[in-house]
């Protein structure tokens, strides 16, 4: 509780009347925030924190960056919304360019409120254009909670919201440090996930699959970079049988990874690509799904049967245009490139060596996760599958305690700071966390 007069006005009248998505409501005690700028945060009664969070890891350019802010500013007091039906100044220009960013196959863009909504919609466009019906996806993803994307979502968020009838079929990508195909090295682990893929795709009906969708790298289920190789055989694999191909880059689309697109990392295009978040760093809600030109040709002479009323918001379209072009003359991806290279690499290499609870680091960019285990030779996890435990919860109250803001799901934290974040700030937010994982350290077999 806020010891502030307007912390307590604010969190009381927030557990009164605000129902939260994703928790039991009984057990909530969300902290108030009052401000924000660049890459930190205040709560009600003054005190700042280091946002190694970017939130739900879409604040790219960080809180308040004033070219955007002047953006929605000039946009409101010009053309504040209009149908979509309308065409209008910031959406085209926002449309533009997204394009030019992505990969080169991509050549229009269909705007939605969200990343949910972009899944939906891509889903629904392979199913018309291939006139199948059945969707591929992952286990350990996650695609959004409107009806569609969480049946396609492959963790344990999907269960309750799960009666069979989406069409949606479950396979495992890789993850060697925890593989399911006993696998040695990556190499056997890519081999090995591409033929379980496929013998996925023979058994359940080749004719059958309208779409494969899978995040280009996993974030909520665990910042798992795929093994060299893998995203192309599945390319191949797509082509074999038919099937459209959708990269969600909700997540790491827009520089996260140190590049536009992560899919430039692996040589890949995909067929539909699906974005959010950091396409204006989550200050208007906005998303889209990118489409290559024979899906949007398709639809040159069919009407497509889908759409919102706020498709291409104008107010969400400018801050879309200031926040690509803030990122492009600031060298905002390269930063993000250069904080995984020269920070985050070595450093959290450094912390996995002090402290036995890390079983592994992973990730590039500015977008890593720590594997935390209780035993680093069983990599016992310390929290359950799709559940927490007091280590995590010790883990995060330290955190909160030393000023620093993470992401974490189950037995992980993630770090996904805004990629506008300095070296010197990325490292002293490291230095925070090597005192909050010694917390965790008690939890381990060698600390108890």
């Amino acid at each position: 509780m806020p010891q502030s007069e307007r912390g307590r006005a604010i969190y009381e009248a927030d557990r009164r009347f605000v129902f939260h998505s994703w928790s039991a409501q009984a057990a909530l005690d969300p902290m108030v925030i009052v401000d924000a700028d660049g890459c930190r945060v205040t709560d009600a009664d003054g005190r700042s924190y280091l946002d190694f969070s970017s939130q739900l890891v879409y604040t790219n350019l960080g809180h308040r960056h004033p070219a955007v802010v002047e953006a929605i500013r000039r946009q409101a007091a010009e053309l504040a919304t209009i149908a979509p039906a309308h065409a209008n100044e910031a959406r085209s220009e926002a449309a533009r360019l997204i394009v030019e960013k992505a990969p080169a196959s991509l050549e229009k863009v269909f705007f939605t409120n969200g990343g949910a909504e972009s899944v939906e919609n891509a889903i629904r466009m392979a199913r018309l254009v291939t006139g199948r019906y059945k969707v591929l996806s992952q286990y350990r993803s996650y695609h959004g909670a409107t009806a569609l994307a969480i049946n396609a979502t492959g963790d344990h968020r999907r269960w309750a919201n799960d009666y069979g009838a989406a069409g949606t079929v479950h396979f495992f990508g890789p993850f060697l440090y925890r593989t399911v195909f006993h696998a040695r090295n990556e190499r056997e682990e890519c081999e090995r996930a591409l033929e379980h893929l496929e013998d996925v795709i023979r058994f359940e009906g080749p004719g059958s699959f309208a779409a494969l969708i899978l995040e280009t790298i996993p974030g909520t289920a665990g910042i798992m970079p795929p093994p060299p190789g893998y995203l192309r055989g599945v390319r191949e694999l797509c082509d074999r049988y038919g099937i459209v191909l959708i990269l969600d880059e909700v997540m790491v689309g827009f520089g996260r990874t140190g590049r536009w697109f992560a899919s430039e990392h692996y040589d890949v295009e995909p067929d539909l690509m699906t974005f959010a978040k950091g396409v204006n760093s989550g200050y208007v809600p906005l998303g889209g799904v990118l489409l290559n030109g024979a899906t949007a040709g398709f639809f040159d002479t069919r009407p497509y049967p889908g759409g919102m009323t706020y498709s291409g918001h104008p107010l969400a379209c400018a801050a879309a245009v200031a926040t690509i072009t803030a990122m492009t003359e600031q060298h905002v991806v390269e930063n993000a490139a250069l904080l995984g290279r020269e920070v985050f690499a070595s450093g959290l290499a450094e912390l996995a060596e002090r402290h036995p609870c890390v079983g592994e680091v992973r990730g590039l960019g500015a977008f890593w996760a720590l594997d935390l285990v209780t035993d680093r030779d069983t990599r016992e996890p310390i929290a359950p599958y799709g559940g927490t435990s007091e280590a995590i919860t010790r883990t995060l109250a330290a955190a909160r305690d030393a000023g620093l803001l993470l992401f974490h799901q189950y037995h992980r934290v993630h770090l996904a700071p805004p990629l506008t974040m300095t070296p010197e700030e990325a490292r002293h937010g490291l230095a925070l966390l090597d005192e909050v994982l010694e917390v965790t350290d008690t939890y381990t077999t060698t600390g108890a």
